[in-house]
C-alpha cells in the first residue's frame, strides 16, 4: 500500500485521526464485523487511531434512558472521533435494525453541540447474495442528516460468506481492493478536514441564533 502523504493534506499540528467503526450484526461470525476489522487494520496502517463499537447489549432506541452504559459508551465514542465507518448487512433490502439502532442513539445534538457535524464518514455493506447498493444509499442519507461529510467512495461485498478464509481474514479480491480504496480515501478526507471542521460547517442561520435558542429548538423532549 502507498503511504498517505500527510503533509499535502493535514493542517499544521494535526494529530492522528480518530476513527469509530460500527457494524450491523450480532451473529457470532458477523461478516459486517469482519469487514470492519479488515478496515480497522488498514486504518491503523495508514496512521489512524481506531475504536470498534460492539452493539451487543445496546437497547432499542427510547427503551432506556441515555445514561444506559452501552448508550453512554456509544455517545462518548461518537464525540471522541474525527470520522466514522458504518458497515451493515443488507436484510430485506435495507440496513439491519442493529445498524439503525446505533445511528438512532447518536443524537443530532448534545446541548447546543452537534456531535457528528463536520466528521467524515465511509459507508459499506455486505450482501448474502448478489451485489446491491441499497444499504450504502440509505447510510448516505443518514450521514447527510447527521451533517457528516460522507466520502464519495463506498464498498459493497457480494456473497460475503465466500470472501473470508478459515482464519476470518478477507481473501485477496477486487472487493478487498475496494475496501483499501475506501479506507485510504477516508483517511485523506479526514486529514483534509481535521482542524477546519468548525469553519467548513459554519452556517449563517446558526450564527444569528443564540446558543440558548438553538438548544431549545434541537432538544425537544417529545415528537
Amino acid at each position: 500500500m502507498q503511504t498517505i502523504d500527510k503533509e499535502r493534506l493535514a493542517a499544521s499540528g494535526a494529530r492522528a485521526p480518530k476513527i469509530l467503526l460500527l457494524y450491523g450484526s450480532l451473529r457470532p461470525r458477523s461478516f459486517s464485523r469482519l469487514v470492519v476489522e479488515e478496515a480497522e487494520r488498514l486504518l491503523r496502517e495508514f496512521g489512524a487511531e481506531t475504536r470498534i463499537f460492539n452493539p451487543s447489549g445496546l437497547p432499542l432506541p427510547d427503551s432506556e434512558e441515555a445514561d444506559h452504559p452501552k448508550v453512554a459508551e456509544l455517545r462518548e465514542l461518537a464525540t471522541w472521533c474525527d470520522g466514522m465507518v458504518w458497515c451493515s448487512p443488507e436484510r430485506h433490502g435495507s440496513m439491519t435494525g442493529i445498524m439503525k439502532a446505533q445511528i438512532d442513539w447518536i443524537p443530532l445534538s448534545l446541548g447546543a453541540v452537534r456531535p457528528t457535524q463536520g466528521k467524515t464518514l465511509a459507508v459499506m455493506q455486505v450482501c448474502g447474495g448478489s451485489q446491491s447498493f441499497n444499504v450504502v444509499n440509505q447510510l448516505r442519507v443518514l450521514g447527510r442528516w447527521m451533517r457528516m461529510l460522507t466520502i464519495p467512495n463506498q464498498s459493497s461485498v457480494a456473497k460475503a460468506f465466500l470472501e473470508f478464509d478459515d482464519n476470518d481474514r478477507m481473501k485477496p479480491s477486487s472487493y478487498y481492493n475496494r475496501i483499501v480504496d475506501v479506507m485510504e480515501e477516508l483517511m485523506k478526507f479526514t486529514l483534509l478536514v481535521q482542524g477546519r471542521e468548525d469553519y467548513l460547517v459554519d452556517r449563517y442561520s446558526e450564527r444569528v441564533e443564540s446558543a440558548a435558542e438553538l438548544s431549545k429548538r434541537v432538544n425537544q423532549k417529545e415528537l
